[in-house]
């Protein structure tokens, strides 16, 4: 079997999304007789630049993170990490192995593949993030089209590029990678997690102060990419219903601006809970009786929220808001799971949250369909496509 490399800027004992995932894959990796090594950045714990762990061999490169928010210190990380872990590569790479580099840091498997190609080494792109794509479409800088032909070279170059749904795959499509070349691997759910017991779920509710309440939740990253204005604004036409509360948990870019606003509009039904380990994730998505997936206009086809694995592990419904042309728009409807809206229906989506809380036999449906799609999508079925992928035989280059 060949060596495989992950390189992303988060591994365990970290938490965040990326993380998580790739914890799950390279242990799973490692246990079906790999030999796995993963290469990360090292954040402010105290844990070892080498270590083994669960038979995969870390290595934490770089400065330790500044993990600001500021656009000043996510350069210096990005480009700190992506130096050192190039440099790593450098020094670890050798003839066969195969190296997989999600998209945190951004285009880091465009830098590495000349590398990989002199070392004849297999490139894997597991695209999380399509960029300069998200960026362009959050910032409006068209310059940053100047990254795309090297980018797009880069992915018909490598041995395959992975990625987690058909619009995302229609846009490496219309760069010019083969049919052939493309996976599609959904993401999955953190491994283990299920519904928690009532008991357990009701007491997060206690905490939260929200106990007997018809919980809306948000869990996840308050990131750029989630529309998440229009939340506020249907927790406002429902403020007058003092049996439902709307709460946010988690951190992001957007946390400040949704938390300044919900308190200049007085919004008492909104509140804002930190961050939650993994170890109380199940007992946290278990308290929201109804959950949000959002997505930006411009964003539908870059970027597809993983957040929806974990809602439908614990069997709960949810609501997207996003463009109705969207991948997740029509999924979610005909998978029949929850309900989607655009950001402009705020009278609507209000109305079915209402009925929804007075309709336990439909929410009972959804949350059922919901357990049915994580049954059939799973981490095993996406561990399964991992191992064949990784088992290959490299195809002939693409130019």
């Amino acid at each position: 079997m060949p060596r495989v490399i992950f390189v992303n800027r988060f591994y365990w004992p970290e938490e965040p999304a990326t993380s998580q995932l790739l914890t799950d894959l390279a242990e799973a990796v490692a246990a079906a007789g790999f030999k796995v090594t993963v290469i990360t950045s090292h954040g402010r714990t105290a844990a070892a630049r080498r270590e083994s762990h669960r038979g995969v061999e870390i290595l934490r490169v770089g400065p330790a993170r500044h993990d600001g928010r500021s656009l000043g210190f996510r350069l210096i990380d990005f480009v700190g990490f992506m130096l050192a872990a190039l440099w790593q590569l450098v020094r670890t790479v050798r003839g066969g192995d195969v190296v997989v580099c999600m998209s945190d840091p951004p285009l880091l498997g465009t830098l590495a593949q000349p590398l990989l190609d002199w070392r004849d080494a297999r490139l894997i792109h597991w695209i999380q993030d399509i960029y300069p794509e998200v960026a362009i479409a959050l910032t409006g800088h068209r310059w940053l089209r100047i990254l795309q032909p090297c980018r797009d070279r880069a992915w018909r170059r490598a041995d395959r590029c992975v990625t987690l749904g058909p619009d995302m795959a229609t846009v490496l499509n219309k760069a010019g990678v083969r049919s052939e070349r493309v996976d599609i691997i959904p993401n999955w759910a953190p491994e283990g997690l299920s519904e928690a017991p009532a008991a357990e779920s009701d007491a997060i509710k206690s905490e939260w102060g929200v106990a007997g309440k018809f919980v809306v939740l948000y869990s996840g990253n308050l990131g750029h990419v989630h529309d998440l204005m229009p939340v506020l604004d249907i927790a406002a036409e429902l403020q007058h219903e003092m049996d439902i509360a709307f709460v946010f948990v988690g951190s992001g870019a957007q946390q400040a601006e949704l938390r300044r606003s919900a308190q200049q509009r007085q919004l008492g039904n909104v509140s804002f809970q930190a961050h939650q380990p993994r170890s109380r994730l199940g007992a946290t998505l278990s308290a929201g009786d109804l959950h949000w997936v959002t997505l930006k206009a411009g964003c539908e086809t870059c970027v597809l929220p993983s957040k929806l694995h974990g809602i439908m592990a614990v069997g709960r419904p949810v609501w997207f808001i996003g463009p109705a042309h969207s991948e997740l728009f029509h999924r979610i409807e005909n998978e029949e799971i929850g309900r989607s809206f655009t950001r402009t229906q705020v009278k609507e989506a209000a109305a079915a949250i209402l009925a929804l809380k007075h309709d336990p036999k439909r929410s009972a449906a959804m949350a059922a369909a919901a357990r049915r799609v994580h049954q059939r999508t799973g981490f095993a079925t996406s561990r399964s496509a991992w191992l064949n992928l990784l088992g290959r035989h490299p195809p002939s280059p693409q130019h």
